[in-house]
């Protein structure tokens, strides 16, 4: 049975700086030992049966899908060739839906998303009622600013595979739509699908993600307590407590948090956040050494074919090189057009000194986000217009007051200045 693939983070990280689907490698703690196990298994099965039956097409696209999901929980982008080798051997002895979508699913890991979006259509091409390949397209759509595709491709999925990938998927595009309300129904939909505790903390993480982004912390340390209980390796999760630990004033705790997650999976936008914390608490030599930690992880996700321009400009502002983010900001704008792209680069072009250019795609990000009205309000800040750069602030504030453990001092700040 194919493994279906969920949206994970927006993807938070997805897709934000973090690369959020897939961060690099590193031994796998004891603590996380009892969750791989199971893959682990399903990957020994399937490499002995496929000794024993070389020419099983189904079970060439089955290993490249369990070698995948075995990436996305290890975190290991080093298991991405052997997903590709296995789907494409599939493709070789038989062309077939199942290793398209696992190849398609595999780019969208890569950040590849216009490959992604290639490989889902070709699948659909094969079964125009695969409800995965719909869920592949519609990650890669939404990635490269396709919003009416995306939406088109989600609602394919809701009417193919219902279920809670398809109701996660449409979530999220729900919020991207400013939909919260809707978002987070159908969020608490997915999770009453939920059939395992990994499924449950996914859906309660994300529940606590829309309620932190609206200044809900209650609400959203519920969430987040709701899915350690139910996964307490949900590093996702954690992420969640550290942040509402920072926004109640609590560095150590918010500090301790981040130092037990970075060390489960060291990706670059946890080590970017963590060195942020580490800094407001006048550590920089190690938020230093977090940050060339975050250099090193991103070149091995480079390294196994993966892509992500954001990271690397993110990964430059933090290390006061504002003219190699706008480089890289602009050459993932140049290969998709997605919200978190425009706001990139306009933040990349703000450090750079280039206001009258950021303006133009900070407003193309548009001031949802509490994040991105923050953004905006500085550039227009910078360019002396005043009233729009209050307007803006405010709307930050007033979106989520502790969006930022350090940006969202810096916009009560510059409103003090402003009054």
């Amino acid at each position: 049975m194919r493994r279906i693939f969920l949206v994970l983070g927006v993807v938070a990280a997805l897709l934000t700086v973090a690369a959020v689907v897939n961060r690099p490698a590193r031994t796998a703690p004891v603590a996380a030992a009892a969750r791989i196990d199971p893959l682990v298994v399903r990957v020994a099965r399937a490499q002995q049966h496929l000794r024993d039956v070389p020419g099983d097409w189904a079970g060439w696209a089955g290993l490249g899908a369990a070698y995948l999901e075995q990436a996305r929980v290890t975190s290991d982008p080093a298991l991405y060739p052997q997903a590709e080798q296995a789907a494409r051997r599939s493709l070789a002895l038989r062309r077939n839906g199942d290793a398209l979508v696992v190849l398609g699913a595999l780019a969208n890991a890569r950040h590849d998303f216009a490959a992604a979006r290639d490989q889902a259509k070709a699948a659909l091409a094969a079964d125009v009622n695969d409800g995965e390949a719909y869920g592949v397209l519609a990650d890669a759509l939404t990635q490269l600013g396709d919003a009416p595709g995306a939406t088109d491709a989600v609602q394919h999925m809701l009417d193919t595979r219902p279920g809670l990938a398809a109701y996660a998927r449409a979530s999220y595009d729900l919020e991207l739509r400013g939909k919260l309300t809707e978002a987070e129904n159908l969020m608490r939909r997915a999770l009453t699908d939920a059939v395992d505790p990994h499924d449950a903390a996914f859906c309660r993480t994300q529940l606590g993600d829309l309620a932190f982004g609206r200044g809900d912390l209650r609400s959203a340390g519920d969430e987040y307590a709701a899915a350690l209980t139910a996964d307490p390796s949900a590093v996702a999760a954690l992420r969640g407590r550290a942040r509402i630990r920072a926004a109640q004033g609590d560095l150590p705790g918010a500090l301790a948090d981040y130092a037990d997650l970075t060390a489960r999976l060291p990706g670059p936008g946890y080590l970017i956040e963590y060195a942020e914390l580490l800094n407001l608490d006048s550590r920089a030599d190690a938020a230093a050494e977090q940050l060339a930690l975050a250099g090193a992880a991103q070149q091995l996700f480079t390294a196994n074919g993966g892509q992500d321009g954001l990271a690397t400009a993110a990964l430059a502002l933090a290390t006061g090189r504002p003219a190699d983010a706008v480089t890289a900001a602009r050459a993932e704008w140049a290969r998709r057009h997605h919200p978190d792209v425009a706001d990139t680069l306009a933040w990349s072009l703000h450090a750079a000194g280039q206001d009258v250019e950021a303006l133009s795609f900070a407003k193309l990000a548009g001031g949802r986000p509490a994040n991105y009205a923050y953004h905006l309000g500085v550039i227009q800040l910078s360019l002396g217009h005043t009233a729009e750069a209050r307007a803006e602030l405010t709307r930050a504030l007033a979106t989520n007051p502790y969006f930022s453990p350090a940006d969202a001092p810096n916009a009560r700040r510059a409103l003090g200045g402003l009054r």
